[in-house]
């Protein structure tokens, strides 16, 4: 290795710098495979336990990810060997805000050193591929080392620094006012009412409908958009707005009747990314913070099923959320109460469920789903063929198991 006109900078000789951009493009060309191990490290260490259970943070946090793995690869694709820039896109710097916005410090950028850790494994075992020669895959070792440990601190401190200037900002303004005020008041802190009424520009007196707004990708008017469109939902033009951070709103509606979460599911097609996350309605300060953090239940239980549902009402999935705490126990359960039920046909599924909530009556169950009685009889007939026990004698289980799979990605009916 010699040194080039930058002394700071070791230059890698010619034959290095041809292994490296190969091993680059191996990293571009697997690029699914090694962001898969980046997101599962890089969210399971102690601190990010917190994060990782955040959909919003969680989603940020793997774009992140993937858009740092990327910018590494095709720098050095383009000039093999040399300091790649830090990584302070778009996707870096939302995450950066979104964690402040939440209350957590640079401690959590300890997903940085797990990520480290995965690259240099995969790394290495790429540079093992690429040659077999002494002196090449030493030099290759080294100027990798370097490369990968000099980009990642690069990247830390300039994150670490936005996060500083971010938690500046929230210091200031009316935003910080209302977050504080928020937070207080979900904490259950003493504060008073009438203070909090004021500096929140919302009464606490009354109903109070609470939802959370959040999209997969960055576009702040798609959730200004979708707020509204709960408001419309809701019957209501007022609400009280949260920013959460850069792809979270959260959401208090002053009111009691039930969210046409119909009308807003279809209101929300056109923009896939939006999900929004209904809590139950209560009245007064219990009930602003019961229906909020009702709200967030059922939003991490859309992330932790993979749900494509836009639209989920804590009501509707409460069951299924305690069903589904123990995910290492969910297909056991499914496997063991709907044995070949769970791969039936969705209208087989769907009259089970059906005929379970109409308390076993065939002909409402026919009218709930627009069909011939006699339909819905052989629909359940195929079902006991396929249950490990007959439906009568486990409805309960099954019509659980069934709601489970409802919800989940890849299976909704």
């Amino acid at each position: 290795m010699v040194v080039g006109a930058d002394a700071d900078w070791p230059q890698p000789s010619t034959e290095v710098r041809e292994l490296f951009r190969r091993g680059a493009q191996t990293a571009l060309d697997v690029r699914a495979t090694w962001v898969a191990q980046l997101h599962e490290a890089s969210l399971s260490t102690g601190r990010m336990r917190a994060v990782a259970a955040d959909p919003v943070l969680a989603a940020a946090v793997r774009r992140t990810n993937e858009a740092n793995l990327l910018l590494w690869a095709t720098a050095n694709v383009r000039d093999p060997g040399a300091r790649v820039p830090a990584g302070t896109g778009p996707e870096a710097l939302e995450t950066a805000r979104d964690l402040v916005r939440r209350g957590l410090d640079q401690r959590a950028l300890e997903a940085y050193r797990a990520v480290q850790g995965v690259v240099w494994r995969q790394w290495t075992a790429t540079c093992f591929e690429l040659t077999d020669d002494p002196a090449l895959l030493r030099e290759l070792l080294d100027v990798s080392a370097l490369s990968i440990s000099t980009f990642l601190d690069d990247t830390v401190a300039a994150v670490v620094e936005h996060m500083d200037a971010e938690r500046a900002e929230l210091t200031r303004g009316a935003h910080a006012e209302r977050r504080a005020v928020v937070t207080l008041l979900l904490e259950g802190a003493p504060i008073g009412r009438a203070r909090a009424e004021v500096q929140l520009g919302y009464g606490l007196t009354g109903p109070h409908t609470a939802a959370v707004v959040w999209t997969t990708e960055a576009g702040t008017d798609r959730m200004e958009a979708a707020a509204d469109a709960v408001a419309r939902a809701a019957g209501t033009g007022r609400r009280l707005t949260v920013v959460a951070g850069a792809t979270a709103l959260w959401l208090w509606l002053p009111v009691a009747g039930e969210v046409a979460a119909d009308d807003l599911a279809r209101h929300l097609v056109a923009t896939p990314s939006v999900r929004v996350a209904l809590g139950r309605a209560g009245r007064d300060v219990e009930g602003f913070r019961r229906s909020h953090l009702d709200a967030l239940t059922a939003q991490r239980l859309l992330a932790r099923l993979t749900s494509p549902r836009q639209v989920v009402r804590y009501e509707d999935v409460k069951l299924v959320d305690l069903v589904t705490a123990d995910p290492a126990r969910v297909e056991e359960f499914i496997g063991d109460t709907l044995g070949a039920l769970a791969e039936a046909p969705s209208e087989v599924r769907d009259a089970v469920l059906t005929h379970v909530r109409e308390l076993g009556s065939v002909t409402r169950t026919a009218q709930r789903l627009f069909t011939h009685r006699n339909t819905v009889l052989r629909r359940l007939a195929r079902a006991d063929e396929l249950l490990p026990r007959p439906l009568a004698e486990d409805a309960l289980a099954v019509a659980t198991a069934l709601e489970v799979l409802r919800w989940r990605g890849g299976r909704a009916t």
